[in-house]
């Protein structure tokens, strides 16, 4: 999937600044769109109003109106992350600006893009996430690119480095980032794989179930395995919701 706009080689000054929920939403859907459906963009006003309230790949749900995405298009043209275009039969299209704006290259955009969707998420879940829009081989590989992001403020670790460890964006107003901030401050991470010797199989009902322990490794790939399948889960509903309305 490439995107029609391609990244400048060296990012200039970044003019980012905190967001309103509205407005990050709508950024997100321009990003997401830009690199996943490059045909479809530009948006339209009723495409980014479509795109900001489905139902995949969104944390949380929004019903937002024209007026309200027409209103925070306004506000983010005034800081310049966003510019108007004229498309086909006069009808206004929008770009975003968010590599000048933010000063980043097209992976850290597109984990960028999936933090403003989805808000806070475990990395695991951030590399699945993310690798949709750009390839992101591995957890060491996404890392490498958050450790960036967090270098230029954008990006916040919520959770000590380690198993379970919650990031999100740093685009919030700071009443958002207070709360967050609290509600983390009770996250606690799956249990840590023990390193213990595997119990003796029990018998139930005449079957022999064994239970072993796996290293925090394998949890760590399983977990990500499982998020992989529920976003691609996510993917198939939204491509379903599409070809209903043509079989009707």
């Amino acid at each position: 999937m490439n995107e029609t706009v391609t990244s400048p080689p060296e990012p200039s000054q970044p003019k980012w600044g905190p967001l309103r929920s509205q407005q990050r939403r709508v950024l997100g859907v321009l990003i997401e769109k830009a690199k996943t459906t490059p045909d479809a963009y530009p948006l339209t006003l009723n495409g980014l109003v479509t795109g900001s309230n489905q139902k995949s790949n969104r944390a949380p749900q929004m019903n937002l109106s024209a007026d309200e995405v027409q209103q925070a298009l306004d506000e983010l043209r005034d800081m310049g992350a966003v510019v108007e275009v004229q498309g086909s039969g006069r009808v206004a299209k929008f770009r975003h600006q968010m590599y000048d704006w933010l000063g980043v290259d097209k992976v850290e955009l597109a984990v960028m893009a999936e933090l403003l969707l989805r808000g806070e998420q475990t990395v695991g879940e951030l590399r699945t996430h993310a690798s949709r829009m750009e390839p992101i081989p591995g957890l060491p590989e996404l890392k490498t690119i958050l450790q960036s992001l967090i270098a230029k403020n954008l990006v916040i670790s919520l959770t000590p480095e380690g198993r379970g460890q919650m990031v999100c964006h740093n685009l919030y107003k700071d009443r958002e980032l207070v709360e967050l901030k609290a509600r983390m401050a009770t996250y606690t991470p799956p249990p840590a794989a023990s390193s213990d010797a595997s119990p003796a199989p029990q018998r139930t009902g005449g079957l022999t179930s064994t239970w072993s322990y796996v290293s925090q490794e394998k949890f760590d790939q399983l977990q990500e395995e499982v998020t992989q399948l529920q976003a691609e889960v996510a993917a198939l509903r939204e491509m379903v919701a599409k070809l209903e309305p043509l079989l009707s």
